[in-house]
């Protein structure tokens, strides 16, 4: 398997695994949603928001790339988050649907994406405007890895809820291999 196709899996995961725990956090109701937990985020609407706000951040910088201009422009369309706890949506209904055109954008950024583009050194500042000089790849890896550590958060506090999410494995997604 090539890095791509690997990059192409984690996007496709990343579509599944919002789509299990939207469903899962649409059987609560907006007290619950809303409720502090402790999280990172405090409650797991926050959570969710901060993965929304996330992927607009770096769907901009990303977007600094000459060859992800076009599939990302969706995502360079929407106004940049200015903080990573910024609450873009208060309502679950609102929020899935900006996550809905997120996750088809990067599933269409992923398909677009070359080895030569992996290799491309992306320059951009952080947060706190810090310069940063990174690989493209590694980038995109990283998008991927957030999204997986705040998914587990999201998981433990639905569970906490009383909302099982399911299988929550890269390895449903993976197809087996036709043996000789």
């Amino acid at each position: 398997m090539d890095i791509l196709e690997h990059i192409r899996l984690l996007a496709r995961y990343n579509q599944w695994m919002n789509q299990k725990v939207y469903d899962a956090a649409g059987k609560l109701p907006p007290a619950q949603l809303a409720e502090d937990r402790g999280a990172f985020f405090g409650s797991l609407l926050n959570l969710l928001n901060h993965l929304v706000a996330t992927d607009i951040i770096w769907g901009h910088r990303m977007g600094a790339h000459p060859a992800a201009r076009t599939a990302l422009a969706p995502i360079l369309q929407m106004e940049r988050p200015t903080a990573l706890n910024q609450v873009l949506h208060y309502d679950l209904p609102s929020l899935w649907e900006t996550r809905q055109k997120l996750d088809q954008v990067l599933i269409d950024w992923t398909g677009a994406l070359s080895l030569a583009d992996l290799d491309y050194v992306l320059e951009y500042r952080n947060m706190k405007g810090v310069p940063q000089r990174k690989l493209y790849g590694s980038l995109v890896l990283n998008l991927f890895s957030h999204h997986t550590h705040h998914r587990g958060q999201a998981t433990t506090l639905l569970f906490q809820f009383g909302q099982d999410v399911g299988v929550t494995d890269l390895l449903a997604l993976i197809p087996d291999v036709a043996g000789t």
